[in-house]
C-alpha cells in the first residue's frame, strides 16, 4: 500500500492535482517518520497494518482541525482540511455506519449483563478495540453512551 500511494505522487504531479500531491507527499513524509520511530530505515517498506495506523492518525487530525477551524470562524480553512481528509478517506476501508455499531454494541451490552458505571470508559475502550478500522472511535463512543443511558 506504501508504494501505491508512492506511485500517486507521480500521478497527481501529472495531473497538476496539487491538493492530491500536497496529502500524498504528507503521507509519504508521515510513513518515514514512522519506519524511523520504529528503529528501521527510511528506504524500508511499512507493514500495511502500520500503513492503515498513520492513514487513521492523518485522518483524526484533519478531523480535528476542522473542527477547530469551524468552532474559530474559519470556514475556508476547514474547507481546505475537508478536501484532504477526502482524499485520505479514500484509502480507508469502508467504515461502519452508526446503526451497524448501535447493532455491534447491543450484542455486547448483553453479553456483558449489568455494566457498572465506573467500568463503562473500559467497556467502551474493549469496544472500540474490537472494531479498530473499522468505525471511528468518537462515534462507536457517543453510539455506546446512547444505549448505556
Amino acid at each position: 500500500m506504501q508504494d501505491e500511494i508512492k506511485s500517486g505522487i507521480k500521478a497527481a504531479m501529472i495531473a497538476k492535482d496539487s491538493v492530491r500531491l500536497g496529502v500524498l507527499r504528507g503521507l509519504s513524509t508521515a510513513f518515514t517518520n514512522e519506519l524511523i520511530s520504529k528503529g528501521k530505515l527510511p528506504a524500508d517498506t511499512l507493514e500495511d497494518e502500520d500503513v492503515m495506523a498513520v492513514i487513521r492518525r492523518e485522518v483524526k487530525r484533519r478531523k480535528d482541525s476542522i473542527d477547530q477551524f469551524t468552532s474559530g470562524g474559519r470556514p475556508d480553512l476547514a474547507e481546505d482540511e475537508q478536501a484532504e481528509l477526502s482524499i485520505l478517506e479514500t484509502f480507508l476501508p469502508v467504515q461502519m455506519s452508526r446503526d451497524e455499531i448501535a447493532d455491534f454494541a447491543k450484542v455486547k451490552i448483553a453479553e456483558a449483563g449489568d455494566i457498572d458505571p465506573t467500568k463503562q470508559a473500559q467497556f467502551i475502550g474493549g469496544i472500540i478495540k474490537e472494531l479498530v478500522g473499522k468505525a471511528d472511535g468518537a462515534t462507536v463512543k457517543s453510539v455506546v453512551d446512547e444505549l448505556l443511558k
